[in-house]
This record gives C-alpha cells, sequence and structure tokens, in this order.
C-alpha cells in the first residue's frame, strides 16, 4: 500500500467530521467571537474550509512564504454564510483529496518548506506536512469551532464518541 492510499481513509474520515461541525455554524452568528483576542466564527469557519488547499500547496510546490516579503500574505476573503463556507470547504476538499491520491511515495516524501517573511520555519517531508498542518490543523481548530458552537447553545455533533448533545454516531 503506498502513503496517499494509507493516510485517505484517515483524511477522508477527519474531513467528514470537519463538514459535520461546519454544517452546524449558523448564519447569523459570522460576527460573533468568544473573546477580543479571538476570530469571529465566520472568519474561523472559512479557515477550516480552505485548510485542505494546503494539501494542495504540499503536494504540487516544494514551499511557500506565509507572509511574503513583497506581497500580502495570502488570506481567503471571509464567507459570509453557511451555504458558502460548505461550498467552499467541498470544492477544496475535492481538490485537495484528488491531489493526495494522485501523488506518488517519491512525491510525498520529497521535503517541503514553510518560510515566513523569506525566513524558513520548518522543513519536512510532504507526508509530514499532510498530517500535521493539514489534518492536524484542521482537528485544532475543528476544536475551536466546537466550544465557539456550545458557547452558543449550538449542539455539538459526535466526532471520536458521543458529545453531550448527540449519544450516537
Amino acid at each position: 500500500m503506498g502513503l496517499s492510499a494509507a493516510l485517505l481513509p484517515e483524511f477522508d474520515h477527519e474531513m467528514a467530521n470537519t463538514r459535520k461541525t461546519l454544517e452546524r455554524v449558523p448564519d447569523g452568528k459570522f460576527d460573533w467571537k468568544p473573546h477580543q483576542k479571538s476570530m469571529p466564527m465566520g472568519n474561523l469557519a472559512t479557515h477550516l474550509a480552505t485548510l485542505p488547499t494546503w494539501a494542495i500547496h504540499a503536494i504540487n510546490k516544494d514551499s511557500i512564504d506565509i507572509a511574503p516579503v513583497d506581497a500580502p500574505p495570502p488570506r481567503a476573503e471571509p464567507a459570509s454564510s453557511r451555504s458558502e463556507v460548505l461550498e467552499l470547504f467541498d470544492a477544496n476538499l475535492a481538490e485537495a483529496r484528488a491531489a493526495i491520491a494522485g501523488a506518488s511515495d517519491e512525491q510525498l516524501l520529497k521535503p517541503w518548506t514553510l518560510f515566513a517573511r523569506g525566513k524558513q520555519i520548518l522543513t519536512l517531508p510532504k507526508v509530514a506536512v499532510l498530517r500535521s498542518f493539514v489534518m492536524n490543523h484542521t482537528i485544532h481548530h475543528r476544536a475551536q469551532l466546537g466550544v465557539y458552537l456550545r458557547l452558543n447553545d449550538i449542539p455539538v455533533p459526535s466526532i471520536y464518541g458521543p458529545s453531550a448533545d448527540e449519544g450516537g454516531f
């Protein structure tokens, strides 16, 4: 079994759980945030919807600079509705999944570098980037979104086991 075939079941599982969480984001709460230092719910949902694009960047490029010296940092325009978030997520997810499925072991074992303002932050094999910057990063922000939902009395979906709102899977 190749690396991409080994990663895809986990990727599919985590992305399905992410979509399930994004489906709960209410249209009327996109500006809500739990603290002045926190991002608004709509921005967090948009970030989750765009995180799959990191898989595409990691597979198709050897590096990315998240804060280029000579240009503004890449930023997605925040979505303004749940349907827009879900549409964005679904499109990005399909593209990311295709990139992972089409990647060879040789390609996934090549190094990938993250830069900020031209300074090297880290270098990892592309397969590790998929696990950390795509899947783990998504899980982290999905959990944040779960807290946002809880604080707004919106039922939190079951993910790895029953939630306080849903008794089953």
